[in-house]
Protein backbone atom coordinates (compact mmCIF):
# COMPACT_ATOMS: atom_id res chain seq x y z
CA UNK A 1 0.00 0.00 0.00
CA UNK A 2 1.59 3.31 -0.92
CA UNK A 3 2.15 6.21 1.78
CA UNK A 4 -0.68 8.33 0.51
CA UNK A 5 -3.56 5.32 0.05
CA UNK A 6 -2.23 4.77 3.99
CA UNK A 7 -2.93 8.49 4.80
CA UNK A 8 -6.15 8.73 3.12
CA UNK A 9 -7.48 5.76 5.26
CA UNK A 10 -6.57 7.11 8.71
CA UNK A 11 -7.62 10.59 7.69
CA UNK A 12 -11.44 9.21 6.28
CA UNK A 13 -11.97 7.93 9.43
CA UNK A 14 -13.63 10.45 12.09
CA UNK A 15 -11.42 10.45 15.37
CA UNK A 16 -13.11 13.11 16.75
CA UNK A 17 -10.99 12.57 20.92
CA UNK A 18 -15.22 12.56 22.26
CA UNK A 19 -15.69 9.84 19.04
CA UNK A 20 -14.43 6.57 20.97
CA UNK A 21 -15.23 4.45 18.05
CA UNK A 22 -13.84 6.26 15.63
CA UNK A 23 -10.57 6.94 17.43
CA UNK A 24 -10.65 3.55 18.37
CA UNK A 25 -10.62 2.65 14.95
CA UNK A 26 -7.70 4.37 13.71
CA UNK A 27 -5.69 2.85 16.85
CA UNK A 28 -6.41 -0.75 15.29
CA UNK A 29 -5.58 0.36 11.53
CA UNK A 30 -2.31 1.82 12.90
CA UNK A 31 -1.62 -1.87 15.13
CA UNK A 32 -2.69 -4.12 11.87
CA UNK A 33 0.26 -2.19 10.14
CA UNK A 34 2.59 -3.01 12.60
CA UNK A 35 1.78 -6.10 13.71
CA UNK A 36 3.39 -8.04 10.69
CA UNK A 37 6.62 -5.88 11.89
CA UNK A 38 6.77 -7.92 15.27
CA UNK A 39 5.03 -5.56 17.34
CA UNK A 40 2.73 -6.33 20.25
CA UNK A 41 0.16 -4.55 21.25
CA UNK A 42 -1.33 -3.59 24.70
CA UNK A 43 -4.32 -1.75 25.24
CA UNK A 44 -5.14 0.56 27.89
CA UNK A 45 -9.24 0.45 27.43
CA UNK A 46 -11.19 3.27 28.18
CA UNK A 47 -15.24 3.62 28.52
CA UNK A 48 -15.70 7.28 27.08
CA UNK A 49 -12.70 7.76 24.89
CA UNK A 50 -10.51 5.86 22.76
CA UNK A 51 -8.05 3.31 24.00
CA UNK A 52 -4.49 3.88 24.10
CA UNK A 53 -1.87 1.41 22.69
CA UNK A 54 1.64 0.74 23.49
CA UNK A 55 3.48 -1.10 20.45
CA UNK A 56 6.56 -2.94 21.83
CA UNK A 57 8.97 -4.90 20.36
CA UNK A 58 11.76 -7.34 22.50
CA UNK A 59 13.60 -5.88 24.87
CA UNK A 60 17.74 -6.14 24.22
CA UNK A 61 20.73 -4.98 25.66
CA UNK A 62 21.13 -0.89 24.55
CA UNK A 63 19.34 2.31 23.83
CA UNK A 64 15.79 2.20 23.69
CA UNK A 65 13.56 4.86 21.39
CA UNK A 66 9.51 5.69 22.36
CA UNK A 67 7.76 6.69 19.40
CA UNK A 68 5.35 8.92 20.33
CA UNK A 69 2.07 10.08 18.77
CA UNK A 70 -1.92 10.67 19.41
CA UNK A 71 -5.24 9.13 17.42
CA UNK A 72 -7.58 11.68 17.86
CA UNK A 73 -8.14 15.26 16.02
CA UNK A 74 -10.43 18.43 16.57
CA UNK A 75 -12.88 18.03 14.17
CA UNK A 76 -16.76 16.36 15.26
CA UNK A 77 -18.57 14.23 12.80
CA UNK A 78 -19.41 15.92 9.77
CA UNK A 79 -17.67 19.14 9.83
CA UNK A 80 -14.50 17.47 7.99
CA UNK A 81 -13.96 14.45 7.06
CA UNK A 82 -13.08 13.84 3.56
CA UNK A 83 -9.19 13.45 1.84
CA UNK A 84 -7.94 15.04 -1.38
CA UNK A 85 -4.72 15.65 -2.83
CA UNK A 86 -2.95 17.95 -5.84
CA UNK A 87 0.38 17.92 -6.67
CA UNK A 88 2.38 19.32 -3.99
CA UNK A 89 -0.45 19.02 -1.06
CA UNK A 90 -2.52 16.30 0.45
CA UNK A 91 -5.94 17.84 2.50
CA UNK A 92 -7.81 16.50 5.26
CA UNK A 93 -8.13 16.49 9.22
CA UNK A 94 -5.01 15.34 10.76
CA UNK A 95 -2.92 14.96 7.43
CA UNK A 96 -0.65 17.15 9.24
CA UNK A 97 -2.15 16.81 13.32
CA UNK A 98 -1.07 14.05 13.71
CA UNK A 99 -2.28 10.78 11.19
CA UNK A 100 0.55 12.23 8.56
CA UNK A 101 3.40 11.68 11.57
CA UNK A 102 1.63 8.13 12.36
CA UNK A 103 2.44 7.80 8.44
CA UNK A 104 5.88 8.75 8.90
CA UNK A 105 6.79 6.53 11.84
CA UNK A 106 5.27 3.65 10.10
CA UNK A 107 6.38 4.14 6.82
CA UNK A 108 10.12 4.48 8.41
CA UNK A 109 9.89 1.12 10.92
CA UNK A 110 8.56 -1.34 7.45
CA UNK A 111 11.66 -0.01 5.58
CA UNK A 112 13.91 -0.74 8.49
CA UNK A 113 12.28 -3.94 9.10
CA UNK A 114 12.33 -4.75 5.44
CA UNK A 115 15.88 -3.85 5.41
CA UNK A 116 17.19 -5.00 8.32
CA UNK A 117 14.63 -7.74 9.92
CA UNK A 118 13.04 -8.07 13.07
CA UNK A 119 13.22 -4.53 15.71
CA UNK A 120 13.88 -4.06 18.78
CA UNK A 121 14.37 -1.91 21.55
CA UNK A 122 11.63 0.66 19.75
CA UNK A 123 8.20 1.01 21.10
CA UNK A 124 5.17 3.18 19.64
CA UNK A 125 2.86 4.83 22.60
CA UNK A 126 -0.41 5.88 20.76
CA UNK A 127 -2.90 7.64 23.29
CA UNK A 128 -6.12 9.34 21.96
CA UNK A 129 -6.26 12.63 23.90
CA UNK A 130 -3.98 14.76 23.51
CA UNK A 131 -6.48 17.29 21.53
CA UNK A 132 -8.27 17.76 24.34
CA UNK A 133 -5.50 18.74 27.03
CA UNK A 134 -4.23 14.64 27.26
CA UNK A 135 -5.83 14.73 30.77
CA UNK A 136 -6.19 11.05 30.52
CA UNK A 137 -3.36 9.94 29.35
CA UNK A 138 -0.82 12.32 30.71
CA UNK A 139 0.07 10.33 33.53
CA UNK A 140 0.11 6.59 31.49
CA UNK A 141 2.69 8.76 28.92
CA UNK A 142 4.79 9.79 32.50
CA UNK A 143 4.51 6.57 33.50
CA UNK A 144 6.49 4.54 30.68
CA UNK A 145 8.61 7.37 29.45
CA UNK A 146 11.41 6.74 31.72
CA UNK A 147 12.04 3.53 30.57
CA UNK A 148 13.49 4.61 27.28
CA UNK A 149 16.56 6.64 26.42
CA UNK A 150 14.91 9.17 23.94
CA UNK A 151 11.06 9.90 22.77
CA UNK A 152 10.58 11.34 19.63
CA UNK A 153 7.02 13.09 18.81
CA UNK A 154 5.54 13.14 15.68
CA UNK A 155 4.13 17.03 15.77
CA UNK A 156 4.46 18.57 12.50
CA UNK A 157 7.67 20.17 11.28
CA UNK A 158 8.18 23.57 10.80
CA UNK A 159 8.26 25.06 7.55
CA UNK A 160 11.57 24.70 7.00
CA UNK A 161 11.80 21.26 8.13
CA UNK A 162 12.75 22.33 11.48
CA UNK A 163 12.73 19.68 14.34
CA UNK A 164 11.27 21.39 17.90
CA UNK A 165 13.38 21.55 20.65
CA UNK A 166 11.57 23.74 23.43
CA UNK A 167 7.74 24.15 23.76
CA UNK A 168 6.06 26.47 26.01
CA UNK A 169 4.65 25.05 29.32
CA UNK A 170 1.02 26.15 29.70
CA UNK A 171 -1.35 26.09 32.70
CA UNK A 172 -5.53 26.58 32.98
CA UNK A 173 -7.10 28.37 35.73
CA UNK A 174 -10.76 29.58 36.98
CA UNK A 175 -10.64 32.45 39.71
CA UNK A 176 -13.89 32.44 41.36
CA UNK A 177 -14.91 35.98 43.09
CA UNK A 178 -17.73 36.06 46.03
CA UNK A 179 -19.66 39.46 46.61
CA UNK A 180 -22.66 40.25 47.51
CA UNK A 181 -25.87 41.06 45.85
CA UNK A 182 -27.63 44.72 46.05
CA UNK A 183 -30.11 46.66 44.57
CA UNK A 184 -28.36 48.99 42.35
CA UNK A 185 -30.67 52.24 43.31
CA UNK A 186 -31.92 51.27 46.85
CA UNK A 187 -29.26 49.72 48.33
CA UNK A 188 -25.73 50.27 46.20
CA UNK A 189 -23.69 51.00 50.02
CA UNK A 190 -24.44 47.20 50.97
CA UNK A 191 -23.42 45.35 48.06
CA UNK A 192 -19.94 44.08 47.55
CA UNK A 193 -19.11 44.11 43.73
CA UNK A 194 -17.62 41.08 42.08
CA UNK A 195 -17.39 42.77 39.10
CA UNK A 196 -15.30 45.33 39.70
CA UNK A 197 -12.71 42.85 41.90
CA UNK A 198 -12.96 41.28 38.90
CA UNK A 199 -11.66 43.95 36.69
CA UNK A 200 -8.93 44.18 38.81
CA UNK A 201 -7.91 40.99 39.33
CA UNK A 202 -8.09 40.87 35.36
CA UNK A 203 -5.60 44.28 35.22
CA UNK A 204 -3.32 43.00 37.66
CA UNK A 205 -3.19 39.48 35.39
CA UNK A 206 -2.29 40.77 32.32
CA UNK A 207 -0.12 43.04 33.99
CA UNK A 208 2.23 39.16 34.22
CA UNK A 209 2.70 38.90 30.81
CA UNK A 210 6.04 39.57 29.99
CA UNK A 211 6.11 38.44 25.67
CA UNK A 212 10.24 39.00 25.51
CA UNK A 213 10.51 36.32 27.85
CA UNK A 214 8.06 34.40 26.33
CA UNK A 215 5.39 34.60 29.47
CA UNK A 216 1.79 35.48 28.44
CA UNK A 217 -1.31 35.70 30.48
CA UNK A 218 -4.64 35.74 28.74
CA UNK A 219 -8.53 36.17 30.43
CA UNK A 220 -10.14 34.78 28.02
CA UNK A 221 -13.42 34.34 29.87
CA UNK A 222 -15.32 36.67 32.03
CA UNK A 223 -19.19 36.13 33.58
CA UNK A 224 -20.13 38.14 36.39
CA UNK A 225 -23.76 40.11 37.99
CA UNK A 226 -27.32 39.29 37.01
CA UNK A 227 -28.22 42.79 35.62
CA UNK A 228 -27.70 46.39 35.51
CA UNK A 229 -29.75 47.15 38.16
CA UNK A 230 -27.68 44.96 40.49
CA UNK A 231 -24.61 44.68 42.00
CA UNK A 232 -22.61 41.77 40.72
CA UNK A 233 -22.62 39.08 43.55
CA UNK A 234 -20.33 36.85 41.95
CA UNK A 235 -18.24 36.87 38.93
CA UNK A 236 -15.42 34.57 37.51
CA UNK A 237 -12.35 34.85 35.46
CA UNK A 238 -10.85 31.87 33.08
CA UNK A 239 -7.10 32.56 32.05
CA UNK A 240 -4.30 30.46 30.73
CA UNK A 241 -0.58 31.16 31.71
CA UNK A 242 2.02 29.99 29.22
CA UNK A 243 5.62 30.45 29.63
CA UNK A 244 9.03 29.79 28.39
CA UNK A 245 11.50 28.87 31.44
CA UNK A 246 10.82 26.95 34.78
CA UNK A 247 12.00 30.68 36.77
CA UNK A 248 8.99 32.50 34.94
CA UNK A 249 6.53 29.34 35.81
CA UNK A 250 7.48 30.01 39.50
CA UNK A 251 6.76 33.66 39.04
CA UNK A 252 3.82 33.20 37.80
CA UNK A 253 2.48 31.07 40.29
CA UNK A 254 3.85 33.06 43.10
CA UNK A 255 2.52 36.66 41.67
CA UNK A 256 -1.32 34.72 41.05
CA UNK A 257 -1.14 33.28 44.88
CA UNK A 258 -0.28 36.59 45.90
CA UNK A 259 -3.27 38.38 43.90
CA UNK A 260 -5.75 35.72 45.46
CA UNK A 261 -4.70 36.60 48.84
CA UNK A 262 -5.66 39.85 48.73
CA UNK A 263 -8.84 41.54 47.66
CA UNK A 264 -8.83 45.06 46.29
CA UNK A 265 -12.57 45.37 47.08
CA UNK A 266 -13.53 44.62 50.42
CA UNK A 267 -15.41 42.25 51.62
CA UNK A 268 -14.70 40.11 48.21
CA UNK A 269 -13.55 36.00 48.88
CA UNK A 270 -11.42 34.59 46.54
CA UNK A 271 -10.65 31.05 45.33
CA UNK A 272 -8.61 29.93 42.51
CA UNK A 273 -8.70 26.51 41.12
CA UNK A 274 -6.84 25.03 38.29
CA UNK A 275 -3.22 23.48 37.32
CA UNK A 276 -0.61 23.37 35.21
CA UNK A 277 -1.46 20.73 32.10
CA UNK A 278 2.37 20.34 30.62
CA UNK A 279 5.28 21.69 32.14
CA UNK A 280 7.73 23.60 29.84
CA UNK A 281 9.88 21.84 27.52
CA UNK A 282 13.46 24.01 27.47
CA UNK A 283 16.22 22.92 25.08
CA UNK A 284 19.33 21.90 26.85
CA UNK A 285 22.75 20.53 25.77
CA UNK A 286 21.81 17.12 25.51
CA UNK A 287 19.14 17.68 23.10
CA UNK A 288 22.02 19.89 20.67
CA UNK A 289 24.44 16.34 21.23
CA UNK A 290 21.65 14.12 20.10
CA UNK A 291 21.10 16.54 16.87
CA UNK A 292 24.69 16.54 15.87
CA UNK A 293 25.09 12.96 15.97
CA UNK A 294 21.49 12.47 14.17
CA UNK A 295 23.26 15.60 11.43
CA UNK A 296 26.08 12.79 10.95
CA UNK A 297 23.71 10.17 10.79
CA UNK A 298 21.35 11.84 8.05
CA UNK A 299 24.05 13.94 6.54
CA UNK A 300 21.45 16.20 7.05
CA UNK A 301 21.59 20.30 8.37
CA UNK A 302 19.39 20.25 11.38
CA UNK A 303 17.22 23.31 11.80
CA UNK A 304 15.57 23.53 15.39
CA UNK A 305 12.73 25.63 16.45
CA UNK A 306 10.42 26.80 19.78
CA UNK A 307 6.79 26.65 20.00
CA UNK A 308 4.36 28.62 22.55
CA UNK A 309 2.02 25.64 21.52
CA UNK A 310 2.18 22.01 23.60
CA UNK A 311 2.25 18.88 22.83
CA UNK A 312 3.31 15.35 24.69
CA UNK A 313 6.73 16.22 24.49
CA UNK A 314 6.48 18.80 27.54
CA UNK A 315 5.31 15.73 29.49
CA UNK A 316 8.04 13.06 28.20
CA UNK A 317 10.44 16.44 28.73
CA UNK A 318 9.31 16.48 32.01
CA UNK A 319 10.17 13.18 33.09
CA UNK A 320 14.06 13.38 31.97
CA UNK A 321 13.83 11.49 28.94
CA UNK A 322 15.60 13.18 25.55
CA UNK A 323 13.17 14.26 24.41
CA UNK A 324 12.66 15.94 20.42
CA UNK A 325 9.57 17.16 18.65
CA UNK A 326 8.57 17.72 15.46
CA UNK A 327 9.51 14.40 13.54
CA UNK A 328 5.95 14.56 11.08
CA UNK A 329 5.63 16.37 7.98
CA UNK A 330 5.10 20.01 7.42
CA UNK A 331 1.97 21.43 7.06
CA UNK A 332 -0.13 24.37 7.99
CA UNK A 333 -3.92 25.32 8.78
CA UNK A 334 -3.94 22.42 11.01
CA UNK A 335 -7.16 22.47 13.32
CA UNK A 336 -9.18 23.95 10.34
CA UNK A 337 -10.52 23.39 7.50
CA UNK A 338 -7.75 24.06 5.51
CA UNK A 339 -5.46 21.86 7.14
CA UNK A 340 -2.32 20.64 4.60
CA UNK A 341 0.34 18.64 4.18
CA UNK A 342 3.10 19.23 2.20
CA UNK A 343 3.48 15.81 0.20
CA UNK A 344 7.41 16.55 -0.47
CA UNK A 345 7.86 16.60 3.00
CA UNK A 346 6.95 13.07 4.04
CA UNK A 347 9.61 11.40 2.18
CA UNK A 348 12.31 13.99 3.81
CA UNK A 349 10.51 13.19 7.32
CA UNK A 350 10.87 9.17 6.55
CA UNK A 351 14.25 9.18 5.37
CA UNK A 352 15.58 10.51 8.54
CA UNK A 353 13.70 8.68 10.72
CA UNK A 354 14.79 5.51 8.94
CA UNK A 355 18.53 6.30 9.04
CA UNK A 356 17.88 7.50 12.96
CA UNK A 357 16.11 4.05 13.79
CA UNK A 358 18.46 1.83 11.87
CA UNK A 359 21.54 3.17 14.11
CA UNK A 360 19.67 2.73 17.20
CA UNK A 361 18.80 -0.84 15.74
CA UNK A 362 22.61 -1.68 14.95
CA UNK A 363 23.30 -0.38 18.61
CA UNK A 364 25.34 2.32 17.70
CA UNK A 365 24.83 5.06 20.44
CA UNK A 366 22.78 7.98 19.47
CA UNK A 367 24.10 10.48 21.89
CA UNK A 368 27.25 10.81 20.59
CA UNK A 369 29.32 14.23 20.64
CA UNK A 370 31.15 15.64 17.32
CA UNK A 371 35.23 15.00 17.89
CA UNK A 372 35.34 18.99 18.21
CA UNK A 373 31.81 19.60 20.10
CA UNK A 374 30.76 22.23 17.49
CA UNK A 375 27.07 22.58 16.53
CA UNK A 376 27.50 22.71 12.48
CA UNK A 377 25.01 20.03 12.53
CA UNK A 378 22.22 22.37 13.95
CA UNK A 379 20.72 25.48 12.83
CA UNK A 380 18.71 27.62 15.13
CA UNK A 381 17.16 30.56 12.85
CA UNK A 382 15.40 32.74 15.39
CA UNK A 383 13.49 33.74 12.88
CA UNK A 384 11.76 30.82 12.35
CA UNK A 385 11.17 30.10 15.37
CA UNK A 386 7.21 29.57 14.33
CA UNK A 387 4.36 29.31 17.32
CA UNK A 388 2.17 26.54 16.43
CA UNK A 389 -0.64 26.11 18.91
Amino acid sequence: MTMLKRLKKLVEINSYTANKSGVDAVGRLCESWLKPLGFRSKQFSRQHIGDHLLLTTPRVDGERILLLGHLDTVFAPVTFDSFCQDDLWAYGPGVCDMKGGLIVAIEALEQVFHRHGPLKNIDFLLVSDEETGSDDSKALTQQLAPDYHYCFVLEAAGQNMELVTARKGVGTFTLEIIGRKAHSGMAIAHGIDANREAAEKLLSLCALSDVELGTTVNVGKITGGTGANTVSGASSLLFEIRFSSHAEKMRLLTAIDQLVATSAIQGTTLQLSGSIQRDVMEESSQQLRLLRRIGQISGQVLATQHRGGVSDANLTAQMGVLTLDGFGPFGDGDHTLDERALIVSFSSRIDLLVKVINCQQQQRNLDVENDDGTDDWVVDVPELRRKRD
